[in-house]
């Protein structure tokens, strides 16, 4: 009996390979990636990185000569300025690439979501706005926090979205009473919120809930709902257009 010699044998305990997932951006490359966009978007971000990292290595080799005298303490105090430098070049890598990201974003639809979802220090933001209108494209987006509860509204008509902010803060005020509801709209024009000041909106609201009160406040904010936890309208429906079925309302 023959044999097929292409097909490999298999040992007493061999097992099939697994189908490897990809590997994931690595530490170094996530940071080339940065400096790439910081560095397309202001050219001279390289230079002044490398300004200020040889610029505290030098201020340290020269504070070791005046104060230390010896070349151990100037070895010790240049190294100082080369971590101190390291440190100021990283926090302006920081900035430049957080100042690209944001004019990338600027003026796409969703932009103030992505911003809102990168706040910290106890905020908790739903992944989907939890009001759209479907032919402006105006949202609203929500987080919680030790402020409360706060809507952020986006969109090109400005009148429009104040409309849906207020509808939505009537319908949370009824959900969360006695819980503060901030609202705010996220754009570039007067009484709007820039993205890049977003956060720090946030922040400097008065803190008046605790963790556990943030937890409750969450729990009972699900009967409100996002789009996510909506059930999802059939694809070829379009709801300004429904008609109701009038046999089926008299009964026949």
């Amino acid at each position: 009996m023959s044999t097929n010699s292409e097909t490999p044998r298999k040992g007493l305990f061999g097992r099939k390979k697994k189908d490897r997932a990809p590997k994931k951006n690595g530490r170094i490359q996530q940071m080339r990636e940065v400096f790439n966009l910081a560095r397309k978007h202001n050219p001279a971000s390289a230079w002044l990185m490398a300004a200020a990292l040889v610029g505290l290595t030098l201020v340290g080799v020269l504070v070791g000569l005046l104060v230390s005298g010896g070349v151990f303490g100037t070895i010790l105090w240049g190294i100082s300025g080369l971590l101190a430098g390291a440190v100021l070049a990283m926090f302006m890598l920081g900035r430049y690439a957080e100042t690209a990201a944001f004019d990338q974003m600027r003026g796409q639809a969703g932009a103030i979501g992505a911003v809102l979802n990168t706040a910290r220090r106890g905020w908790l933001m739903d992944e989907q706005p939890i009001a759209v209108d479907p032919r402006t494209q105006e949202m609203v987006f929500r987080t919680t926090g030790r402020a409360g509860v706060v809507l952020v509204g986006e969109g090109r008509s400005r009148h429009k979205v104040t409309q849906l902010l207020e509808k939505q803060k009537r319908r949370h005020e009824k959900v969360v009473k006695g819980v503060p509801v901030h609202t705010f709209q996220g754009g570039e024009n007067e009484g709007q919120v820039p993205m890049e000041n977003l956060t720090k909106t946030l922040y400097k609201l008065p803190k008046r809930l605790n963790k556990a009160e943030i937890l409750a406040v969450r729990n009972r904010l699900t009967g409100i709902g996002s789009l996510a936890t909506r059930p999802p309208i059939p694809k070829g429906v379009d709801p300004n257009n429904i008609r109701p079925d009038r046999r089926a309302l008299r009964g026949r």
